[in-house]
């Protein structure tokens, strides 16, 4: 069995995805690793660009069927005895998913865990973080002291982010995933087309006795290319209906009350 497979989805994101790709096969060095690209019914010429490489395994969808749905094709082809999903807008850093496989071979408790993201300039993104609740959505609309103070907190601001940690959640632009811990826990939630699948997994994992964790020794730029930035956009609304499907599955609302997770026995080095 190989080390690692790393599973990228792109829609109309051609270059993205050759920057992408290409920084995966030029910072990976030390894992046996195999790239698996799932072109979602892009119109740029992505379709193209794979089938004449044989360094990648291509799945092919005539339409976009939405994340969680493409991203489970490529999981369910994949070989590495770790899985790892990629945002097309992201570029690995060398030695990074190296280091994550250590990590992850290192800590047999963890069945979902994350490197540190930056921005395009090298500067941290807080992409583990405390459950989401409705109202913490809506403060992300809303210009005023108190909600920032609200989203600082659910994004684990005031802590340093040096060291490891077991965390609620990380989001979805760069996630590794334990081969037994997936295959106990299943598929990505399909119902989910854009949006929170990325918390509704961790959820899923802490609740089958896994825990999620951030390793930010391991870096991964993250260019975030937000799709959702126009309020009333189909990719919004989507996003919309996924979060409510994600509120209703997991019966919270103001506050995630027993959900298991890092603040019933976190750890920090």
């Amino acid at each position: 069995m190989i080390d690692l497979s790393v599973v990228i989805i792109t829609h109309n994101s051609r270059k993205l995805l050759e920057k992408c790709v290409g920084s995966v096969m030029h910072a990976t060095r030390d894992v046996e690793y195999e790239v698996i690209v799932i072109e979602n019914g892009s119109s740029d010429g992505s379709a193209e660009w794979l089938e004449g490489r044989e360094d990648i395994r291509s799945i092919i969808n005539e339409k976009n069927n939405g994340v969680a749905p493409a991203r489970n094709q490529g999981l369910a082809v994949a070989k590495g005895r770790y899985l790892l999903i990629l945002d097309v807008d992201t570029l690995v850093e060398p030695g990074s998913l190296d280091l994550l496989v250590s990590c992850m071979d290192a800590h047999p408790e963890v069945g979902l865990g994350a490197p540190k993201l930056t921005d395009g300039a090298g500067e941290l993104q807080y992409t583990c973080r405390y459950y989401p609740t409705v109202m913490s959505k809506l403060y992300r609309r809303i210009p005023a002291e108190f909600a920032r103070k609200r989203l600082e907190e659910e994004m684990m601001q005031d802590w340093d982010h040096a060291g490891e940690r077991y965390v609620d959640y990380v989001i979805g632009a760069c996630q590794i995933f334990r081969r037994e811990a997936f295959e106990a826990v299943g598929p990505l939630d399909e119902s989910i087309f854009y949006g929170p699948e990325d918390i509704d997994y961790c959820i899923r994992m802490w609740r089958a006795g896994w825990k999620v964790m951030y390793f930010p020794q391991c870096v991964v730029r993250h260019l975030e290319r937000r799709i959702t930035t126009r309020l009333m956009s189909a990719m919004t609304l989507k996003h919309a209906v996924g979060l409510a499907h994600f509120f209703l599955k997991h019966r919270y609302v103001m506050a995630p009350g027993k959900l298991p997770g890092s603040r019933s026995g976190e750890k920090q080095e």
